[in-house]
């Protein structure tokens, strides 16, 4: 059976007086309140209400209501609610005390060229003093390791060495070929002109040993590893358990730190010598295969032009990049935010801080090298 609920206007005076009547609830059919508003007469002072055959109401009743009540304070007219039902008139004064929002207004981001030099030379001296602290911090953390006093778990950096090698290897193997291919590609077009095809094996063996291997691997590990590594701990600062492991009287930068810190920079010298081969093969299957030399030739030029020092610079490379990427992640992981957003910003962060650096570096140690005539 379908309820219905009515009301009635009655002026009294310079006010109006509502009777409320019927079931007033979802179920329910009644006046919206657009209707109720045109009982109201032009001018009146004051509102009233009289609830006595009011069956039964809901949070329907309480939104006709509150309507009526926002139209009588734009109209300054005096809502009188003790006509109302009891828990009426508490919930009508809970929800005119909580505050309503204040209107958006977008913030004027506009800086002049003065202010915008001043924000982000301030923000680099920050970033800068951060990463001195970071860095002394790390200096700590590994005289604590060699004199047997740093806490870690050895089954954590056991995991980390496995996720910074073995797990590793597809992803760093398969640009380390197409890098291979790439450099071989590129030599081949030019030697051709020459009659020099057979240079094409100088050409990918130093680039590869000297260069590309490393940084391409160094870059990889930046995507993969760094990035974990700076959402995992954002992901620890999010939840509070670095500040748990403080409170424990433990290092954060001895047990989390450390040992992936230490697995990367294990492993990166790794990675990059098999980076290495593998461009080298793939320079061999392009010249092999466009270029018709043989194994052995390709096998003979790069043994002649490849040397022990030309490993050893892009090792010693791929250890400073190691250092690089582990030190960007975890930098920015213990940077975080207490948010879900701060750690994405983190991750993002981590990995752009860690390619710059490699460049950065990879630029610096070339030069260093050419002087020395190593």
């Amino acid at each position: 059976m379908e309820t219905k609920g009515t009301v009635e206007a009655e002026n009294k005076g310079s006010g109006l007086c509502l009777y409320f009547k019927g079931s007033w609830t979802i179920g329910s059919t009644f006046p919206s309140f657009t209707e109720i508003k045109a009982l109201f007469p032009d001018s009146i002072d004051s509102l009233c209400f009289d609830t006595e055959e009011l069956q039964d109401w809901d949070s329907r009743f309480l939104i006709i209501l509150s309507n009526i009540k926002e139209h009588a304070s734009l109209n300054t007219v005096l809502f009188v609610a003790d006509g109302l039902p009891s828990g009426v008139q508490r919930l009508l004064t809970l929800a005119s005390a909580s505050p309503g929002k204040a209107p958006f207004k977008s913030e004027d981001r506009s800086q002049s060229f003065l202010e915008t030099v001043g924000s982000k030379t301030s923000h680099l001296i920050v970033d800068s003093s951060e990463i001195l602290a970071f860095t002394g911090s790390i200096t700590l953390s590994y005289f604590r390791l060699f004199s047997g006093k740093a806490q870690f778990l050895k089954s954590d950096f056991f995991y980390f060495l496995e996720e910074c090698g073995p797990a590793a290897l597809p992803i760093v193997s398969l640009i380390a070929v197409l890098v291979g291919v790439i450099l071989a590609f590129v030599g081949a077009v030019q030697l051709q002109l020459f009659g020099a095809e057979i240079y094409v094996a100088n050409l990918v063996g130093l680039g590869m040993t000297r260069e590309m291997g490393a940084m391409m691997a160094a870059i990889i590990m930046a995507g993969r590893t760094g990035a974990a590594f700076a959402a995992q701990l954002g992901t620890m600062q999010v939840n509070e358990e670095i500040d748990a492991l403080q409170t424990m009287g433990i290092d954060p930068t001895d047990f989390l730190v450390l040992p992936r810190l230490s697995a990367l920079l294990l492993m990166m010298p790794l990675l990059a010598l098999w980076a290495d081969l593998l461009g080298i093969g793939g320079g061999f299957l392009i010249a092999w295969s466009t270029l018709d030399i043989s194994m052995v030739e390709y096998y003979n030029q790069t043994i002649g032009s490849v040397t022990l020092k030309h490993f050893g610079v892009g090792l010693f490379k791929a250890i400073i990049f190691g250092y690089l990427v582990a030190f960007s992640g975890c930098l920015r992981g213990m940077q975080c935010g207490r948010s879900a957003s701060a750690v994405g910003t983190a991750a993002t962060s981590a990995v752009v801080t860690a390619i710059v650096m490699i460049v950065v570096s990879d630029a610096i140690m070339t030069v260093i090298f050419n002087i020395l005539g190593i």
